[in-house]
């Protein structure tokens, strides 16, 4: 028999289906007996009737624990009153395996018993539907770029030189030689864009930042797009449409898992175009009116941006940061050299930066110039420096970090919960 899942039990209603999947929960009533079974894509609801099944199965049931593997044959039937709106009426039922003393029970645990046992962590319906969002905000990420006339262009993990500033790089030996854990792809997305015109990368990123806060991780992915023949008015549009359609994506294809999560949708509702804009000097004056003690040229920290965020009912985008607190190839303002043609997107209801962006310095001398000061070894940059010697034009992007967009659209209160298997300053395994 073909192999069938949960998911598809719509459209078999009337069909004898074989299910493969984890025992999730069960009880007892006399001469009937029911268990919850689930795959991974739902769960199902199985009857087993002592006049239906052998004496054999219909007495295993006190042997079944949560989490033991089995595999259920029956006839599937709808019923609005079950979990999923169907169930199965069992006529026979294989184990493959009885899960003795599953750690993870019912009741509550700790975070860090949790994160201890974040392997098995995974299974609950919580997790799965996180994984789930996650994997559909990938999906519709690709397809926005791609049906855009975006390429992918992977990058390297090894670098040699430093992206986003030299504190928080991950040193590590090299064949007789230092090498570097990435911090952005952003660097070769340059070079990439000079050769497709648009392109994006999406790969694992590391900053070895000593932060215990809710919104950082030590590896984080990153997609990054990059295109050429863009300025920064055009970058901002970009990543504006691309949330738009993630945003759009979601709350059509996965209303289920959000009610799993207890999301308010109706803060998600709200995320249309366009976004409003500000620059830096008006979001400083928003955090004076708003009683915040905080000096022009400062970056601001996770509460300045809760602050400004809160003004809008949408992702807001704040433009031209002070050029002392962004990176050497952020191109400055033409109109005033304190600032750089960067943005910043923050997410509502709290979760701070969820977009980076700018458009790049094209000219070699200024660039030259910029990691000097920054005392940047240049001869690890020369091919950097030459994609401004031969046939350099105005270019763009930004780098949008999955696990807080995974966060802000989940409603989550901890980044930890967005990534299969977290790494934070004190975790390394499981």
């Amino acid at each position: 028999m073909d192999h069938k899942y949960i998911a598809d039990l719509p459209d078999l209603v009337g069909e004898e289906v074989t299910l493969h999947g984890w025992m999730y929960n069960k009880r007892s009533s006399g001469k009937i007996w029911f268990l919850i079974l689930r795959d991974g894509t739902g769960y199902c609801q199985c009857v087993v009737a002592k006049g239906n099944v052998s004496d054999e199965i219909f007495v295993i049931e006190p042997e079944l624990t949560q989490e033991s593997s089995i595999s259920v044959t029956g006839l599937c039937k709808k019923d609005d009153r079950s979990v999923g709106g169907y169930e199965l009426e069992v006529s026979s039922l294989e184990v493959h395996q009885i899960a003795d003393d599953y750690p993870i029970s019912k009741k509550d645990h700790g975070t860090a018993f949790l994160m201890d046992n974040r392997h098995l962590w995974l299974r609950s319906k919580r997790q799965n539907a996180i994984l789930r969002i996650r994997h559909e905000i990938l999906r519709a990420c690709r397809d926005y770029l791609d049906d855009n006339g975006f390429i992918q262009v992977d990058t390297p993990i090894f670098t040699a030189n430093a992206c986003e500033g030299t504190t928080t790089l991950f040193e590590t030996e090299y064949f007789g030689r230092s090498a570097y854990l990435t911090q952005s792809g952003q660097l070769y997305n340059e070079a990439a864009a000079m050769s497709v015109g648009k392109t994006y990368c999406f790969g694992p990123t590391f900053r070895a930042e000593k932060s215990k806060t809710r919104r950082h991780l030590t590896e984080f992915w990153m997609l990054e797009p990059e295109m050429a023949y863009c300025d920064l008015e055009e970058d901002m549009i970009w990543a504006e449409g691309l949330l738009i359609s993630v945003v759009e994506r979601i709350l059509d294809r996965c209303g289920d898992l959000l009610e799993i999560l207890e999301r308010d949708i109706s803060k998600l509702s709200n995320v249309k175009g366009p976004f409003p804009r500000i620059s830096y000097t008006e979001a400083v004056d928003i955090l004076h009116k708003n009683g915040e003690e905080f000096e022009w040229g400062d970056d601001f920290g996770g509460g300045h941006e809760t602050v400004i965020s809160d003004q809008f009912d949408r992702p807001v985008i704040v433009h031209r940061f002070p050029s002392a607190i962004k990176a050497f190839y952020m191109k400055r303002a033409p109109e005033d050299d304190k600032v750089v043609l960067g943005m910043d997107i923050l997410a509502p209801e709290g979760y701070g930066e969820i977009v980076g962006g700018s458009q790049r310095e094209e000219d070699p001398a200024i660039l030259l110039e910029r990691m000097e000061e920054e005392g940047l070894n240049t001869k690890d940059f020369q091919w950097y420096l030459d994609l401004r010697k031969y046939g350099s034009v105005p270019h763009s992007g930004f780098g949008l970090g999955l696990e807080r967009l995974v966060s802000w659209i989940c409603g989550l209160s901890h980044i930890r919960e967005t990534i299969p298997f977290p790494r934070t300053l004190t975790r390394l395994e499981p």
